[in-house]
């Protein structure tokens, strides 16, 4: 198997300390980044974006994109111009590395075979033990060429010509529905996604805005996406959106370390991405959101955020698909709440970086608090957390800030043993929390 760079690791304590005080510029939404750099290699033209997120992950997917013949050229912090290939990629003359990223090798499977490429996409050993068949079913209905081992990494895909098709996700996945989108750009036909439930919309809203033609109407709970193919995008300028999943750690910290007041800046607001707010809120928690316009198709806001006594609380599985990556965040908000919260339908958890679901609750128990997994459900008993537990991160960049931000209101320290995997989503994590005050040490 290819084995791709491992980063040197380093651990990390936080410990209680003083209140959090002041702003954080939300860094840039990886999924939007993402999107922007794909979509502009796919368009003909140039595009132009601002805020892109420079971390590890978007970097992987900037470097697949310029070796399938996209120019891609850096102004400035977070500015760049993509002169697009108009819809052709050319062969990968060597593997295609994307690190630990799942939304950009899944993404550019899609974008592979729409655009007529030919590439062997490879990942860490965390992406590589992660499920792609999910992905590769449906490509493959549309004619496309994917070989795999047991529907894990390394993926080779070939030419192939290819079909729309009329496909329900059987899964709520924002980055299937978005590879099938991204592969019918370049199919004949009409392409049909169908979802149960709705995911985060990114990919339609942008495809707007490099001008296809696609439709979404509702369906139930969910929606139905319809886009007639091939179609050539044209580009146009990006600026990206605050993350709100990158926020999210801040914004929990700040509710349950007392005396803390913090605002966070230039956060997209999304319902499909708002979901965790919106639980914090049920909870008990002091958030005032005001209107700061649009960037990239999607309304923006700056959040400010209190110390609040939360609330236990008895989560439907319904709304996991705009929290889905926020969970072990709010796992750690729902250990400092009082009463028993339970948090439903998580299955999903299992098929992330880590099995997300089992880090969430070691995570917990390793640092007194009371937990167990019942089924796909995880229940939390609240109240004050000991801490002094030494956290295994599994390459998991979610788990490792999960339990930095417990460590800054626990009773003791809270240790992780590796948090150089945070450099995939949210590179100036650390320096934005100790910025506010958190009390976070890094060692070599």
């Amino acid at each position: 198997m290819i084995r791709t760079h491992q980063p040197a690791r380093r651990e990390a304590v936080s410990r209680p300390g003083k209140p959090l005080q002041g702003c954080v510029n939300t860094p840039g939404d990886k999924s939007v980044s993402h999107r922007a750099l794909i979509l502009g290699a796919l368009a003909q033209g140039q595009t132009r974006i601002t805020g892109l997120l420079e971390s590890d992950d978007v970097l992987a997917t900037l470097d697949a994109v310029s070796r399938l013949g996209a120019r891609v050229e850096r102004l400035g912090g977070g500015q760049y111009v993509v002169q697009g290939t108009g819809g052709r990629f050319r062969p990968a003359k060597d593997a295609l590395d994307f690190g630990n990223s799942g939304t950009g090798v899944r993404l550019m499977m899609g974008a592979i075979a729409g655009a007529g490429g030919q590439a062997l996409l490879v990942g860490d050993d965390s992406l590589s033990s992660r499920p792609m068949g999910r992905v590769t079913i449906p490509l493959e209905q549309m004619g496309a060429h994917c070989r795999s081992t047991e529907a894990r990494l390394p993926v080779e895909i070939q030419p192939a010509p290819l079909t729309g098709i009329d496909y329900r996700l059987p899964v709520a996945s924002a980055q299937v529905k978005s590879a099938i989108l991204l592969t019918a750009l370049g199919a004949s036909g009409e392409t049909v996604v169908r979802e149960d439930r709705a995911t985060r919309d990114h990919t339609e809203t942008m495809l707007r805005l490099f001008g296809a033609d696609i439709s979404v109407e509702a369906g139930g709970e969910g929606r139905i996406i319809r886009l007639n193919g091939p179609q050539i995008l044209t580009g146009c300028q990006i600026d990206v959106p605050g993350d709100p999943s990158s926020a999210a750690f801040a914004a929990v910290a700040a509710l349950i370390t007392p005396g803390s007041d913090v605002t966070l800046k230039q956060v997209m607001i999304n319902p499909s991405r708002t979901g965790l707010y919106k639980v914090l809120e049920r909870m008990g928690a002091s958030i005032a959101v005001t209107p700061a316009g649009e960037a990239a198709g999607e309304s923006i806001a700056n959040f400010g955020l209190r110390y609040s006594t939360l609330n236990a609380i008895d989560l439907e599985p319904d709304i996991a698909p705009s929290l889905i990556d926020e969970y072990p965040v709010l796992a750690v908000a729902c250990a400092f709440a009082r009463g028993r919260s339970r948090l439903r339908g998580l299955a999903e958890l299992r098929a992330k970086e880590s099995d997300r679901l089992a880090a969430t609750h070691a995570l917990l128990a390793v640092n007194g608090v009371e937990a167990h997994i019942e089924g796909d459900d995880l229940v939390i008993e609240g109240g004050t957390v000991r801490g002094g537990g030494s956290v295994r991160s599994l390459g998991d960049h979610r788990i490792a800030m999960s339990a930095l931000v417990m460590g800054l209101a626990a009773r003791e320290a809270v240790t992780v043993d590796d948090i150089s995997m945070i450099a995939t989503s949210y590179p100036a994590f650390i320096d934005d929390m100790t910025a506010l005050g958190a009390m976070i040490r890094v060692h070599p």
